[in-house]
């Protein structure tokens, strides 16, 4: 985040400092290949590192990640990870010649096959209530400092299943954000079936793949669903929650998991 001094407001000829989120490139790459270049908030690296590389279906598990440097570049920084022989061998097979923007989590997919990738579906363990979704919701702006100051982030948090915030991350990218607190979740060995996701987003297919690939089972956006989140949802067994605010919102998919 940085300040821009900015030429005033309506014209009024009187410069202001503004706070403006920072957006950097962030090239991944792994056993020194390279892999995606992302555009991104550089805070949090590890836990994207962490959560990119599972969410994406790179590793199996934090295990199988050796390594994560943070290296900084001219122009950006790269997150240089190092990761077992087997997955790597695996991602020389499966190899994704892309080149990510803000917002786009499939840019480069080689078919469409490769892009509607089918995670194992969730297991059905948890339920909650929907006093504990609107807990969630109605504090999710005290937690996102970044969005306060610039209101050019999104917000991706992990939630007790009393609706409690535990942890949140934010970035320029949805995607992001959520791969960096599902990161987070992962490098504290945590229990999928002990809290939701909640992201400040709309819920496009892709977030809830990377729902269903952390293994969580519930899932709540803040604006609309798309199509093929919902039917990405139905065959995932993601309960898909949508245009959640204060006093609303709309359960699309496995209702069963939320009483009253």
């Amino acid at each position: 985040m940085s300040n821009w001094r900015r030429d005033g407001v309506a014209g009024s000829g009187q410069p202001v400092d503004d706070r403006i989120a920072s957006e950097v490139p962030v090239a991944l790459t792994y056993n020194r290949v390279s892999h995606v270049v992302m555009m991104a908030t550089p805070a949090d690296l590890e836990d994207f590192a962490v959560g990119f590389s599972i969410t994406e279906g790179l590793i199996g598990g934090l295990d199988d990640l050796r390594d994560v440097r943070i290296i900084p570049r001219e122009g950006g920084i790269e997150l240089a990870m190092t990761i077992s022989e087997e997955w790597f061998d695996r991602l020389n097979t499966q190899r994704r010649n892309m080149t990510g923007r803000t917002g786009c989590g499939l840019c480069g997919a080689e078919n469409i096959e490769q892009a509607l990738r089918q995670p194992t579906a969730v297991e059905r363990q948890m339920e909650v209530r929907n006093q504990a979704l609107q807990k969630a919701i109605s504090v999710l702006e005290d937690y996102q400092p970044l969005q306060a100051e610039t209101g050019a982030s999104h917000g991706a948090a992990w939630c007790a299943l009393d609706g409690e915030i535990l942890q949140l991350r934010e970035d320029i990218g949805r995607h992001n954000a959520l791969d960096k607190v599902i990161g987070s979740l992962f490098r504290s060995r945590f229990d999928p079936a002990a809290g939701f996701l909640l992201v400040s987003s709309r819920a496009s297919y892709e977030m809830v793949y990377k729902t269903a690939a952390a293994g969580v089972e519930l899932i709540m956006a803040v604006s609309a669903p798309t199509t093929l989140a919902v039917e990405f949802a139905l065959r995932t067994g993601v309960t898909l929650v949508g245009f959640a605010r204060p006093g609303r919102h709309n359960i699309y998919t496995f209702g069963e998991r939320i009483s009253d």
